[in-house]
């Protein structure tokens, strides 16, 4: 469904991708783990066009879009929840579903948005709320629930478990497990959590340094020595 071929990509004169190849088939998750500084951010929002590639290609389900406008590559397909969540805050969570929905058919709306709130089951009870006085694990459901408005084929996740506590973390990986098994919706998941990411991912990549350094399934990763010294010691496995 997506692939990514030499991709090279940075701010200005400084380069943060160096050559990325990866691919992320039909119904897997896949998730990218690496250190703060990696590159891992610059990466998704390279794959939605903003920054723009330097060099390489990304193809979505056959179709390049590395010179594509963000708006049209998300009427291909294509959800991006960001990074610390990013929702409106003074919106209310209806209002933040509702943008979620611009690039879909109008058609669907209320069948999405009933589907959207059988999965956050919160949300529905906060519809009218305020976005920015949701506690995190709740805006996290937000985000979610925002870029699935959209009726992505893929769902790209950038740090689904920032900040969150360990139960809310749990919560949280479980959806996106639910979301992939039920709405067959297929998800890139970037993660720090690397015990629950790659625990939950069909394959798994690993990036230092604007570089793919290792790939395999998860329960590869999750058993390599390498692994599990640089990425699952030190109590990241709550």
């Amino acid at each position: 469904m997506l692939k990514v071929e030499n991709l090279h990509s940075g701010y200005g004169r400084i380069q943060a991708l160096h050559g990325i190849d990866l691919e992320v088939g039909q119904g897997e998750i896949v998730t990218l783990i690496g250190a703060n500084g990696a590159g891992k951010t610059t990466l998704l929002m390279t794959i939605c066009g903003n920054p723009r590639a330097t060099q390489g290609r990304v193809l979505l389900d056959g179709t390049d879009i590395t010179r594509l406008p963000t708006h049209k590559i998300a009427r291909l397909g294509l959800a991006h929840s960001p990074e610390g969540r990013r929702i409106f805050p003074r919106m209310s969570v209806l209002e933040n579903l509702q943008m979620g929905a611009v690039v879909a058919d109008p058609r669907h709306f209320s069948d999405d948005l009933d589907r959207v709130l059988t999965l956050f089951p919160r949300l529905q009870e906060r519809l009218n709320q305020r976005g920015g006085t949701l506690s995190g694990g709740e805006q996290q459901m937000l985000a979610i629930g925002r870029a699935l408005m959209s009726r992505p084929a893929l769902l790209l996740l950038d740090e689904p478990s920032l900040g969150l506590a360990p139960l809310v973390v749990r919560h949280i990986f479980d959806l996106i497990a639910k979301i992939n098994a039920e709405q067959k919706v297929t998800v890139f998941l970037v993660e720090q959590n690397a015990f629950h990411a790659l625990k939950l991912a069909h394959r798994g990549y690993v990036m230092v340094n604007g570089r793919i350094a290792l790939a395999g399934s998860g329960a590869e990763l999750l058993a390599n020595p390498e692994i599990r010294s640089h990425y699952l010691e030190g109590g990241v496995q709550a």
